[in-house]
């Protein structure tokens, strides 16, 4: 299957792609441009947001007024209509360090992790957990460099992640309380080019990963076995999601990061938003929970 070009928005580099069901529309981030996108498919209407900084991640919210930002220093409430920020929490503060993918569990609590920046790769990031109360705790996983792949299995008991220079990716389990155990290895990438970006999980509980400088995404079973492969027409795809009305859509982000002008000559479309029909073949993914704690609980 080969995804094709839905919008050429030539982000630098962009990522997190969340479909908001309710609305049925499309959110994404550049996050180097610290800009929102909001996108409508039946409208083809694309809006943007301006940041305070860098986002990176970021989440639906029960009350649809407001999303939770995942800033590059810290977690956020954003009102949508007004662009007023509510600062939560910083993270890692005093660290050459921002913060890079996050995911809602099955619970509406936010899991996410930071990213190095100082030029050394050094794996002095972590992954951490928003509980509902607005408290912060660090995980028990192994440090990293470039945390991504978070993903949730359908009944939320399982929980994938991954440091992207290892090139694998890992998978945990994850009680109801949020305690985790059992960390191992769940898959490591075969082709001798790529490395796992951003996941979605499908209903079936597949894992659809994007692989940077791979030019795919790659949907592996439960058990690690690969299943499909869509062919990205550009060489750093970041990150899918499931969308349309009957999640039988995968959304694709893509960047143009650090690519030279004869590579971009090759792939003008780099930083576009791809698209993939997974539906014809019996793939469908789950709406995303939403973060529930109000944003009156922030001080």
């Amino acid at each position: 299957m080969k995804a094709q070009l839905l919008l050429d928005t030539q982000c630098t580099l962009a990522e997190g792609p969340v479909w908001d069901a309710r609305a049925q529309a499309l959110f994404f981030t550049d996050i180097y441009e610290s800009v929102l996108y909001r996108y409508d498919p039946a409208r083809r209407d694309l809006k943007t947001f301006a940041m305070p900084e860098r986002l990176a991640t970021y989440a639906l919210c029960e009350d649809d007024r407001y999303l939770l930002l995942g800033l590059e220093s810290r977690l956020a409430f954003y009102e949508i209509a007004t662009g007023r920020v509510k600062t939560i929490a910083e993270i890692e503060t005093g660290l050459p360090t921002r913060l890079n993918d996050g995911r809602l569990d099955r619970e509406g609590r936010f899991v996410f992790g930071t990213k190095d920046e100082s030029g050394e790769h050094k794996t002095q990031c972590a992954f951490y957990r928003l509980n509902l109360d607005l408290s912060v705790e660090r995980l028990p996983l192994p440090a990293c460099e470039i945390s991504n792949s978070l993903a949730f299995t359908p009944d939320g008991r399982t929980m994938y992640y991954c440091d992207t220079p290892t090139r694998a990716i890992r998978v945990c389990d994850y009680a109801l309380d949020g305690t985790i155990s059992n960390d191992r290895e769940f898959v490591r990438l075969s082709d001798p080019d790529g490395y796992p970006d951003g996941s979605a999980i499908d209903t079936r509980g597949n894992l659809w990963n994007a692989q940077w400088e791979g030019r795919r995404v790659i949907c592996y079973s439960p058990e690690g076995r690969e299943l499909e492969r869509i062919e990205v027409p550009v060489p750093q795809p970041s990150c899918p999601v499931f969308g349309g009305a009957d999640f039988g859509t995968l959304y694709i982000t893509s960047a143009r990061e650090d690519l030279s002008e004869a590579q971009l000559a090759a792939d003008p479309t780099s930083g576009g938003i791809y698209v993939a029909q997974v539906g014809a073949s019996g793939a469908r993914g789950l709406a995303d929970t939403r973060f529930g704690a109000s944003p009156a609980l922030a001080s």
